[in-house]
């Protein structure tokens, strides 16, 4: 037989295929490096304060709602490593964004008649829920994907003695003797 009588895929090995690796769950995706991040949240929240200078002439609930879903959005984002730096991201992020406000507009903050440093203390006091909920919020789910990635993709650990579906030997249950079957009475 040569190679030209040979059927196709007769030299092709017949052996087991490697297992599929496992599909990542949301909270083992992010791999971003954390400047990458922090430079992107920066570039949104910058976005949202344009649109929000350009349509109210101030800072307005859209900015609270781009700010917290960024927060979010770059703690999902960001790889294991970087953690710290989307860790202290949503504080020093509003505070730039206030401090650059209030040299640029003042009254997108505060009372143009403010002082510089009135006027940095009302735009964060105006802004506090949103930096509230978006650090809270971004530590939370840095904390719940630190947890996943002990416990391989899990927010919980397996019971003690659970075994996973895709560890199982699929033997046949062990027989239970008769006399456990019920309880005796002495």
């Amino acid at each position: 037989m040569t190679g030209a009588d040979t059927a196709y895929g007769a030299q092709v090995s017949t052996a087991a295929p490697h297992p599929q690796p496992r599909a990542r769950t949301l909270w083992e995706e992010g791999r971003r490096p954390g400047p990458l991040v922090a430079v992107g949240a920066v570039a949104v929240v910058l976005v949202a304060v344009g649109l929000d200078l350009l349509v109210i002439t101030g800072l307005s609930a859209f900015f609270d709602v781009v700010f917290v879903l960024t927060c979010i959005a770059a703690a999902l984002a960001v790889r294991p490593r970087d953690f710290f730096v989307v860790g202290v991201l949503p504080p020093l992020l509003m505070a730039t964004t206030v401090v650059v406000l209030t040299l640029v507009d003042r009254g997108a903050v505060a009372r143009p008649e403010d002082g510089f440093a009135q006027a940095v203390v009302s735009g964060l006091a105006h802004h506090a829920a949103a930096l509230g909920a978006g650090y809270a919020l971004a530590l939370a789910v840095l904390a719940l994907r630190q947890v996943a990635l002990r416990n391989a993709g899990r927010l919980r650990a397996p019971a003690v003695g659970h075994r996973d579906v895709q560890e199982q030997d699929w033997a046949v249950d062990e027989q239970v003797p008769a006399d456990r079957d019920h309880a005796r009475v002495t």
